[in-house]
Parts: C-alpha cells; structure tokens; sequence
C-alpha cells in the first residue's frame, strides 16, 4: 500500500504531461514576414504531428506581456536588444531560444532623394522605444549624419548624440506607425519590413540610405519562458522554420524578392 501514494503522483505527472502535448503551441507574431513565414512552419509542423496556433499582434508589448503570462509559448518578433530592455524594465526573465530571420533598416522620404539634399533643421521620424531608437540612431550616425558622445552605451539614444550639422529635428513615433510617418516627416528611419507591410514598395527601393548586415543581435529571436527554452515542442518547431525551404522562400517573397532587405543569420 505504501507504493500508491507515488504511483498515483507519478500518473497525475504523465496525464498532465499528456495534456499540456494535446495543446497546440502558441506561438505570438507580428504581422508581414515574420507571420507569413510561421504559418508555413506551422502548416510543416502539422504535417510532422506538431500542432501550432499563431497569433497575430499588432502592439510591440503584448506578445511579451502574453508570454510572462503563459497565454502563449512562444513569440517571434523582437531582437536582443527589444527583449534586453523588456526584461530589464519589466523585471522579467524571458529567454531567446534561436535566431530566425533579420530585417535590414534604412533611411527613407518622399520628400528628398538623397541626403545630401537635406535642408538645415529637416524632421527625422524615428522609434520612441529604447532598443529601436538606438538602431535608428546607430543608422544616422552610419550614414554621416550625428555622431555620438565618446562614452555613448550601445543602446544610444537622441540624448547622446555628440554633434548634429544638419540640426535635424527629431519625431519620436510608436514603431508600429513609423511607415506612416514618412507623410509627416522629411526623412524617416524605419526597418524594410516595416516599409513593405504598409504597402512602401517603390519607396523601400529608393531608400536614401540602407544598412545592411548578418550579425546575429538585431536578428528577431524567438523567445520564451526560462522554464520553457528546452521544451520538445519548442526546439521541433524552431528546427522545422530554421530548416524548411518554403520559409526561406515565404521571407524572400515577404521582402519583395529582394535579398538586401533581409539576411538569415542561423545560416552563417
């Protein structure tokens, strides 16, 4: 008798389990490429008895707020440096778990083509969040237009610009709405993804300025729970989206067809 105490913790143990294998994953995305691209994974994962919901979000907080709050298992749509500033100011600890695809950034208007036809005192929209002001920052200064104070963080922001020639004026956007900054502002700095889910194609080919890379840190990651990093479920459908040929073929199609819009970084 003294057996059936664990062997009845150890069936409640296996029918939990049993239970949480039933649930689909619930994996949180944003809309355009990186949605596109989850779906076909999550259409392959089927297929291989991995059954996946994606959800759509429109707002940069909620996918992590729905995640902390085990509404979801996983999101892919932020880069280190947007879950770095998550975590920190929201005192959490959400883990990247791979790397998926990355979306280049550049400088963009409808009102100029080139920068050097900026006027003096000419509008700059750019991200009002930490981590993406700091990558539209980092493209100014790439693009020969501010330089930063010596000891500037990585994460550099409006306030540590050291010098600004041109004395732009800067418009602080929520990321989301930048696309439809580029009818308000002289110039813009935005990703290309963001560009061609707003319908910007002809004006994401006549960017002024792009910046391009493979490093793996402003890749979008997906992301989870600390006590989930190595779930099963997890790890079989980040292999299935890193190794399917028809997600590298949906991310071409969602970035136009055009290859220096976007890297694969799990491929270097």
């Amino acid at each position: 008798m003294k057996f059936f105490p664990a062997l009845t913790a150890l069936l409640l143990s296996l029918a939990t389990l049993g239970a949480a294998q039933a649930q689909p994953l619930r994996v949180g995305v944003t809309p355009g490429s990186l949605a596109d691209s989850a779906q076909i994974a999550a259409r392959e994962a089927k297929a291989q008895g991995l059954d996946v919901q994606i959800v759509e979000f429109t707002d940069w907080t909620l996918p992590n707020t729905a995640l902390v709050n085990r509404d979801l298992d996983l999101n892919y749509y932020q880069h280190q440096a947007f879950l770095d500033t998550f975590n920190r100011e929201n005192r959490q600890d959400l883990r990247a778990a791979a790397v998926g695809s990355r979306g280049n950034i550049g400088i963009f208007s409808k009102r100029y083509k080139s920068l050097a036809s900026l006027p003096t005192g000419a509008s700059v929209a750019l991200a009002n969040d930490t981590s993406n002001q700091a990558r539209a920052i980092a493209t100014l200064r790439d693009a020969g237009l501010v330089t930063l104070r010596a000891n500037a963080p990585q994460l550099a922001q409006i306030d540590d610009i050291a010098s600004n020639p041109k004395k732009l004026k800067f418009i602080e956007v929520a990321g989301p709405q930048l696309a439809r900054a580029l009818d308000d502002a002289d110039i813009t700095v935005v990703s290309l993804g963001g560009l061609l889910q707003a319908g910007q194609l002809e004006t994401a080919r006549q960017g002024l300025y792009y910046s391009v890379g493979t490093d793996a840190f402003w890749a979008i990651h997906f992301v989870t729970r600390a006590d989930n990093v190595k779930d099963a479920r997890v790890r079989q459908f980040i292999d299935i989206y890193q190794q399917s040929q028809a997600v590298r073929q949906q991310i071409h199609a969602s970035y136009a067809n055009e290859s220096r819009f976007y890297s694969l970084p799990w491929l270097k």
